[in-house]
């Protein structure tokens, strides 16, 4: 079953065609990575999978009654005004104390909960923002450019978490990626995006395509880099051993 799915998408700003004949589809379970480079329309692609904005042409299917986690790019909160931790995970859907602390706990950050949002650093914030997309036990968990702003000990410790999320409830990650050249060895497929699907497939296939290294130069030399994590088979994802020629960045945090 599709959870989720774009069949010959397309979006219009204006006059100005944003997204054009775009096919995707996220099956349970599994980590789909997007990578692009700005103003390729990745955002777009994600919202309107989730119905923000309208298709031009095509279509997009979800399953009946499918539960979304949405980790936005950017919070629209006014950090100005007071509002804690606690209060913020039960907006706009209020949740007991319980799953709160919980929810928290699960992304690592347990001590939080009466903090001020504005006091968070980046990588709580990023945390927070995932513990309160897990509250609706969702079956697909939607991640726009998550560890953007983050150095690259959080960037590596957020996909580790994301991992761990996916190993332990099987919710699949759909996921916009910030580098164009480094996504988490956990994903299944990377989908490559300049305005409509370049390229697509696993991590290695796509590091290895002429359209990828085209379109996206040289960097890491024209091959994506890889997260890795020394402890991936505890978690029975031993993506990253999958593909020995890649150039992998092996990060082990304890």
């Amino acid at each position: 079953m599709t959870l989720i799915a774009a069949d010959h998408l397309c979006v219009r700003f204006g006059g100005s065609e944003v997204l054009h004949d775009v096919s995707i589809a996220v099956q349970p379970g599994e980590i789909v990575t997007i990578v692009g480079p700005n103003g390729s329309g990745k955002s777009t692609l994600l919202r309107a999978l989730l119905g923000i904005v309208p298709a031009a042409q095509g279509r997009v299917q979800r399953a009946p009654g499918l539960r979304i986690g949405y980790v936005p790019q950017r919070l629209a909160l006014d950090r100005s005004l007071p509002m804690t931790v606690r209060r913020f995970l039960s907006l706009p859907v209020r949740v007991s104390d319980a799953a709160a602390s919980q929810a928290l706990a699960r992304v690592g950050v347990p001590a939080v909960a009466q903090m001020q949002m504005s006091s968070l650093s980046g990588g709580q914030l990023q945390r927070v923002l995932l513990a309160r997309a897990l509250l609706s036990d969702p079956q697909l968990l939607v991640l726009d450019e998550p560890t953007q702003g983050l150095d690259q000990p959080g960037e590596a410790g957020f996909y580790q978490l994301i991992e761990d999320v996916r190993a332990q409830s099987g919710v699949a990650v759909l996921m916009v990626s910030h580098d164009l050249h480094v996504v988490m060895a956990a994903s299944d497929r990377v989908v490559c995006l300049n305005g409509h699907v370049c390229c697509e497939g696993t991590p290695h296939v796509v590091s290895s395509a002429p359209e990828y290294r085209a379109l996206f130069g040289l960097g890491t030399k024209g091959a994506l880099a890889l997260y890795q994590h020394v402890h991936d088979h505890d978690h029975g994802h031993d993506h990253a051993h999958a593909h020995p020629h890649s150039h992998a960045h092996d990060h082990s945090h304890a």
